[in-house]
């Protein structure tokens, strides 16, 4: 590739980003395909492996389409607060009228306490 039209290929991608930044529409998606740690969220692509421990035996949905909707349930690794209250948290990841499974981690055992160890608690994140 040449440098003029590396430099376009690069001008083209900013114009894109500022123009879709400008309209309030940018949104960021995380897809998991590896082991689910604490602290990353989003949505956790299975591929051809099994399911992996569930918080929630049964998907959770939080508005139900107008229509019967065979809409393939989605698996999203969310933090604890989020999975439960999730009906305040679901247009975070764009997942209100989807069955939604929750995949379990470290987070959700009895006794994880990830920002309390390290003096932190849930609202001082970014404040030291």
């Amino acid at each position: 590739m040449n440098t003029s039209m590396v430099c376009g290929v690069v001008l083209a991608l900013a114009l894109a980003v500022a123009s879709t930044a400008e309209a309030g529409d940018l949104g960021v998606g995380v897809t998991i395909s590896g082991e689910v740690v604490p602290g990353v969220y989003g949505r956790v692509d299975l591929a051809n492996r099994p399911p992996p421990p569930l918080v929630y035996a049964a998907p959770i949905i939080i508005v139900r389409p107008a229509q019967r909707d065979a809409s393939e349930p989605v698996y999203l690794h969310v933090p604890p607060g989020h999975a439960k209250n999730w009906s305040k948290h679901c247009r975070e990841y764009n997942a209100c009228n989807r069955p939604v499974y929750f995949v379990k981690s470290a987070e959700y055992e009895p006794g994880y306490e990830r920002d309390h160890r390290e003096g932190r608690g849930h609202h001082d994140k970014g404040r030291r």
